[in-house]
């Protein structure tokens, strides 16, 4: 700086860029961020080095991303990537009370007092800010920002409140590596096709460009040839090292979004500085030159140069001021790496599985009367990640919630009728009428469209058509298509539509059409939708049910895509909840209380629906009508909690799905030998329902364990395991469906689980000694 020659003395207020307007103040302010970015990144490998901190993957050389940051409103909501310090910075400092430099030290101190993570992760994340926390993983979070955008507009039709403005734009921010990535592609692909067909679809894409994948070069055009020329994306340009220029674009970007409410690209051409993280040595795949040429692109010094250039300041003040940032920024660092850090599991966990089982039943079993808690249910500006109430809490808590969210559905329904919108009656009663699971399912949903106004449906041949199986028929016609909608053959599209749905209030119920095509998209719940209570300490929460129809047993459409049987992928992911309902009764409280536990508690539940089952009517001979059940009876069924057919006390067959009808069949076949046998049908997969699973375990002292799923990483493995931890001393056994893919046709029946495995089984631990 002691060479840059300073330009005449002009007044802060004055312009000094007149395509922008910026005045010498708010340059300064932007430099204020930009400079404390940088100081962040120096502190966070300082701590490093020292043993204190945890994280140091910087900002540096992207500090031109401020200009983002001046161009929006804190009231958009911004879901930023790993290298937006000086974003998070002037943001932060826009709302009062709030301290960037100590929040980010906080993170990387990995401090319980981190007052986004609590200590779990570092990630550029704050409430009041409006900035939703994102994880490291490459572009995994663009399909849950098209979803929150495309849920902005939809809550504003539907006449619903969110915490953001009506006009609010939603950024989203990534590198130019991420661009590539398969992730990046269908959610930008999903935003121009939604905006394609007249929906609202206001969201701002910044792919910060500096050239580098860790050591892979991105060719210099490719993201312009890749981008820039895709019709419906309004695209924009800057260098984001000269801030009035990426404060121009930032600008104009913004400004398209907000004003046609159309998805428009900013590409920032950036430079990467200190290298990818703390442990990289760029020098190893870089030539010093290139190395060289990039400082020389330095954002802070650039900004730093205009300053002095303009007259703003003199070389000297503008370093002291840089310095006077850098002493603050060590003060906080020394503050953070004192803090306590979290030690327990539990203090660890809190976040991942909150659970109010009272809240939960209240809310399944309200009649359309009574008001939905919509958002109200848990306060997310103030909640926290301790643990559930004491029971004798649960009544008055469940008075204050109803009382607190009665008012708020009221006050949507009320503006609803003056804008003129109609909602559908609520189905009437069905008075005792057996059902078959895929009617029950039908009917349910019906039911929480007409009661509650938060929730959708929506997935692949959802609407017009109903469903591959008929099971969502006719609620498009009911419902209207803001309600019932179809979307894009993209699954990762669909679970990021209902993650953005779930941030903006709604209870998104979105259907997978079978379970073998989940796992095209199964990091939308294992990296996002499960880890976003974990990452921002219960204050941003994903409601979702996802519908899966899935398992075996299909007669006539076979195949391992329509018939897949492997649960493992799901039932590893910390918090989820598995529900799978066998018959009509159970599917329709199932589902109630997944949608409930949703709305009260956050919780990320998949429902799996047995294909094979879906119509089934018979049970133990061809026009018994054993399968099929009213469903007025029971409304709700406590999340781990199984249920039990018969008193047998010989033995105990545990099953779920298919295996359930099977199950009993193999039951009557051993009753009539005279071997007593209950069958106890899990329902959850996740929890498990470990009280009731060794209640009746130790009433018939042998569990057999009949397991539709494969041998390896199946469901049987987890049911020895909880009754081996408990010291279960009976007699234990599993059957299950082969180590294989489901072939196409008879071939089938040789790998997946039949009656006369079960039956064999059963035998064979009956005759064992004890």
């Amino acid at each position: 700086m002691a060479a840059t020659t300073p330009g005449a003395a002009r007044a802060h207020r004055e312009p000094i860029d007149a395509a922008t307007g910026l005045t010498g103040a708010r340059c300064l302010e932007l430099f204020d961020a930009q400079a404390a970015s940088r100081q962040l990144d120096l502190a966070a490998r300082r701590l490093t080095r020292e043993g204190h901190g945890y994280y140091s993957i910087g900002s540096s050389g992207h500090e031109g991303n401020v200009a983002v940051a001046a161009a929006l409103r804190v009231t958009d909501p911004a879901l930023l990537h790993y290298r937006s310090g000086a974003f998070f910075v002037h943001r932060v400092r826009q709302v009062p009370g709030l301290d960037p430099l100590r929040d980010v030290m906080l993170g990387v101190a990995a401090a319980a007092a981190d007052p986004i993570s609590g200590g779990r992760h570092k990630v550029f994340g704050s409430k009041p800010a409006h900035i939703i926390p994102q994880t490291s993983t490459i572009a995994s979070h663009l399909p849950r920002a098209v979803g929150l955008a495309f849920a902005l507009d939809r809550a504003a039709q539907l006449r619903l409140d969110t915490e953001w403005p009506q006009d609010a734009v939603v950024v989203c921010s990534f590198g130019d590596a991420s661009a590539n990535h398969s992730t990046a592609a269908g959610a930008i692909n999903t935003a121009i096709h939604t905006a394609h067909q007249g929906v609202p679809m206001p969201i701002l894409f910044v792919c910060e460009d500096n050239g580098l994948g860790i050591s892979v070069p991105t060719p210099r055009t490719w993201i312009e040839q890749a981008y820039g020329s895709r019709p419906g994306l309004a695209y924009f340009d800057a260098d984001g090292t000269d801030l009035p220029a990426a404060l121009a674009a930032a600008t104009a970007a913004a400004d398209h979004v907000r004003a046609h409410r159309k998805p428009a690209f900013l590409r920032l051409r950036t430079v990467r500085l200190l290298g990818h993280a703390g442990s990289d040595v760029e020098s190893a795949y870089r030539r010093a030159a290139d190395i060289t040429a990039d400082l020389r692109r330095d954002p802070v010094t650039a900004t730093a140069r205009l300053l002095v250039t303009t007259g703003v300041t003199t070389p000297a003040e503008i370093v002291r001021r840089y310095d006077e940032i850098g002493d603050q920024v060590a003060k906080a660092a020394e503050a953070a790496w004192h803090e306590p850090k979290l030690h327990s599991a539990a203090e660890i966990t809190a976040p991942l599985a909150p659970a109010h089982p009272a809240l939960v039943r209240a809310d399944a079993l309200r009649t359309a009367d009574v008001t939905p808690p919509a958002t109200a249910a848990v306060d997310s500006a103030t909640a926290t990640a301790g643990p559930a109430p004491a029971a004798e809490d649960a009544a008055g808590a469940i008075s204050d919630l109803a009382s607190a969210t009665r008012a708020s559905v009221a006050a949507s329904a009320n503006r609803a009728a003056a804008q003129g919108i109609s909602s559908a009656p609520l189905p009437s009663p069905v008075s005792g009428e057996p059902l078959t699971l895929a009617q029950a399912v039908n009917h349910t949903l019906a039911e929480l469209l007409a009661r509650d106004p938060d929730v959708l449906v929506f997935g692949e041949d959802v609407g017009r058509k109903g469903g591959v199986y008929g099971v969502t028929k006719g609620l498009q016609q009911s419902f209207g298509v803001r309600r019932v909608f179809d979307t894009l053959l993209d699954e990762q599209s669909v679970l990021g539509t209902a993650l953005g749905a779930g941030l903006a209030g709604f209870v998104p119920i979105p259907e997978i059409q079978y379970l073998a095509y989940v796992h095209n998209a199964e990091d939308q719940l294992r990296g996002e939708a499960a880890t976003l209570s974990f990452f921002s300490g219960g204050r941003y929460r994903n409601p979702v049910v996802v519908r899966i129809a899935g398992l075996a047993y299909q007669k006539g459409f076979g195949g391992h895509f329509h018939n897949d049987n492997s649960l493992a992928a799901l039932r590893d992911i910390p918090g989820l909840v598995i529900a799978a309902p066998a018959r009509a009764d159970d599917a329709a409280a199932m589902l109630r209380t997944c949608v409930s536990a949703a709305r009260v508690d956050g919780r990320v539940c998949v429902f799996l629906e047995p294909i094979a089952l879906y119509h089934t009517r018979d049970l133990y001979r061809a026009g018994d009508g054993g399968w099929l059940v009213p469903i007025s009876g029971v409304r709700h069924v406590e999340i781990g909690r199984a249920r039990v057919y018969g008193t047998g006390a010989d033995l105990t067959i545990v099953s779920f799905g298919n295996g359930v009808p099977m199950s009993l069949r193999v039951a009557e076949r051993l009753a009539a030998q005279g071997i007593h046998a209950r069958v106890l049908d899990l329902r959850w997969l996740a929890p498990l329902p470990v009280a009731d699973l060794l209640e009746h375990a130790r009433a018939t002292g042998r569990v057999l364990v009949a397991d539709e799923t494969r041998r390896s990483g199946g469901v049987s493995e987890a049911v020895c395991a909880v009754l081996l931890d408990a010291g279960f001393e009976g007699r234990l056994a599993r059957v299950t469906s082969a180590d294989s893919f489901v072939p196409l046709g008879p071939a089938a029946a040789a790998v997946l689980l039949d009656e006369a495995a079960i039956e064999a089984a059963a035998h064979a631990l009956l005759i064992a000694p004890r």
